[in-house]
């Protein structure tokens, strides 16, 4: 056993890979499908993709272990006499200088190895099965940074324990990307934390600032750390303002006009939306652009103030004459009891995640124009379902597609609700209707990519977006939002423990109206 067993092992490690590597190429001894040999081909290959991620978690498990176990043992031959700080850079030199990791990198690596090894053992049971991968256990590390043991337990079990009540998702986290299973981590983290998301985001916004890096050929950046209302407002402004401005006679895409008209609104200088790139807004020493006055907004984009979003206004551009300005909807889920103060629930903001009860309650209470209220059930946290029979979706039922996929349902996208399009998973003209579970979001590239090939998706219900089946005949699970049931405070708590089963809320007459519509008998 010993240093002989570690050298067999990887003997034999790289005996199986010269098999795989020869099955990879089609010079195996034997084809994959006798019958098809070319379609046999590229499912086996499909087939090692799968298993050397899992044969790469495990080994992700072993590297963690050993540099684990490595830093325990230097430390113990050092001594206590041995500096802390000169300890810890001599281990992260050593595993870095034989890893090719640079100084940080190799000290990210220790401290991350240290984590899951010793403190996630649910994590790192899951890497050593390959069930998660290394990204996944990273985001495990960073969401339960700055909790106490209690709470890292609780957020590891809630995504990784299989006897959870109420599983995350359908998904399990190891079949979904690691940025989105972040997303999952946060969103619960936020709920959870032992200090509220009020305190946090008060501490937080008081370091808003804007930064400006200048970057090679004549580029530079400028971002914002702004609350989280703001910043979504502003891209989905932007993206509503370059969705109609697209058409055959702009030749710049989305990417590109975002950043032109945030320049062109911030600037005053409306020219840049139907200039060429090449084109400069001319600026006299007095500081007067030609596209308007000076630091009063006014351009060619419209009048001062445009940016607000009134619905109707429209921006005036010389070159493609009146421009609709969109109106950018953003849905802002929030409990019913947050929403009334009577909890500081965090409410979700789509397309970023869980924002305090205070952010929530100024955009539903302060009318704006640019986000849409969703009220959840204060017994389980689902929202109402929405829809109707005919071809075209109603606004209603638009936000309620947006409201249960929260992005494009194609696995492994992110794309917002904002930029993607209501799709019929059974086609219209085959006897599909245009009810919630017969509809789902999808990217336009996806949507394209539903038409084109053999990608199908599976049956959605008014909860659950559907899953796809691959041209090969996998199948991917559905990943859909969280919804967890609202914290009930204890005075409202009935005798016997449990939520009472109904609470009144006001409805404004077009919410009346709209309860109406959906539970009117049949006439």
């Amino acid at each position: 056993m010993g240093k002989a067993a570690v050298m067999k092992a990887f003997e034999d490690i790289n005996a199986a890979l010269a098999v795989l590597n020869a099955e990879a190429e089609g010079c195996g001894l034997e084809p994959f499908s006798a019958a098809d040999p070319l379609a046999g081909l590229g499912d086996g290959c499909l087939d090692i993709l799968a298993g050397a991620r899992t044969a790469e978690a495990g080994f992700a498990a072993v590297k963690a272990r050993a540099a684990v176990t490595y830093a325990d043992t230097a430390q113990a031959i050092a001594g206590p006499d041995m500096p802390v700080q000169a300890l810890e850079m001599a281990v992260a030199a050593e595993i870095g200088a034989l890893l090719a990791l640079g100084p940080r990198a190799a000290g990210a690596f220790l401290a991350a190895s240290h984590t899951v090894a010793n403190e996630l053992p649910l994590t790192f049971s899951a890497l050593q099965a390959g069930t998660i991968s290394w990204p996944h256990a990273l985001v495990m590390v960073e969401e339960t940074a700055g909790l106490d043991p209690a709470g890292a337990a609780a957020l590891e079990a809630q995504f990784l324990d299989p006897e959870v009540p109420r599983p995350p998702t359908a998904a399990p986290i190891g079949e979904i990307p690691a940025y989105r299973f972040r997303a999952k981590a946060r969103t619960w983290r936020e709920r959870h934390h032992p200090e509220s998301l009020e305190k946090r985001h008060a501490k937080c916004a008081a370091d808003r600032r804007m930064e400006y890096t200048p970057d090679r050929d004549g580029m530079a950046r400028v971002s914002l750390y702004v609350p989280a209302d703001q910043a979504s407002a502003i891209w989905n402004r932007t993206t509503a303002l370059a969705r109609g401005l697209q058409g055959p006679d702009e030749p710049r895409t989305m990417t590109q006009l975002r950043p032109d008209i945030a320049a062109s609104l911030l600037l005053g200088a409306g020219t840049a939306l139907h200039a060429s790139p090449e084109t400069s807004t001319e600026q006299s020493s007095t500081g007067q652009s030609s596209a308007g006055q000076a630091g009063t907004g006014q351009s060619s984009l419209g009048q001062s103030g445009a940016a607000a979003g009134k619905p109707g206004e429209t921006y005036a551009g010389a070159a493609l004459g009146n421009v609709p300005a969109p109106r950018a909807d953003v849905l802002v889920t929030v409990p019913a009891l947050s929403l009334m103060g009577t909890t500081d629930e965090p409410a979700i903001l789509d397309g970023y995640g869980p924002i305090p009860a205070s952010m929530a309650r100024k955009l539903v209470e302060g009318g704006a124009t640019s986000f849409y209220r969703v009220l959840v059930d204060p017994r389980d946290g689902a929202p109402l379902e929405i829809g109707r029979t005919s071809y075209r979706l109603t606004k209603a039922m638009k936000k309620a597609l947006q409201l249960r996929d929260g992005k494009c349902t194609f696995p492994g996208c992110n794309n917002p609700s904002l930029d993607n399009e209501a799709d019929h998973l059974q086609a219209w003209q085959h006897g599909g209707n245009t009810g919630i579970s017969n509809l789902a979001q999808l990217c336009p590239k996806h949507h394209r990519l539903k038409h084109a090939t053999s990608w199908t998706p599976t049956p959605a219900t008014r909860n659950e977006p559907p899953g796809w089946t691959s041209p090969t005949g996998r199948h991917y699970k559905a990943e859909h939002h969280d919804w967890e049931p609202p914290h009930w405070p204890q005075q409202l708590h009935e005798a016997s423990g449990d939520p009472p089963d109904f609470i009144y809320l006001g409805l404004s007459p077009g919410e009346q109206a709209l309860e109406w519509f959906l539970h009117a008998p049949p006439a």
